[in-house]
């Protein structure tokens, strides 16, 4: 592991170090997890986004609701 240096105002310092106590994990661990999983989240946007991009690209050219109308089976009142 590396040792780096990060900067905290205290109000963030304070809540970070209470979350570490409450999940009995020291500072570092803390702050490693948060790391990690806002990496993960990141990964995971960047991901959907792709989906999104590459579903776009495919769609048909009239999506319109009068054109699905003739397809839709509406109950009976």
């Amino acid at each position: 592991m590396v040792t780096i240096q990060v900067v905290l105002d205290s109000t963030l310092l304070r809540a970070t170090d209470r979350a570490a106590r409450r999940a009995k994990l020291n500072r570092s661990a803390l702050i490693r997890n948060a790391v990690r999983e806002h990496l993960k989240q990141l990964q995971i946007q960047d991901l959907e986004e792709r989906d999104r991009r590459g579903y776009a690209s495919r769609l048909p050219k009239s999506l319109d609701a009068p054109d699905w109308e003739s397809e839709a089976v509406w109950p009976a009142k």
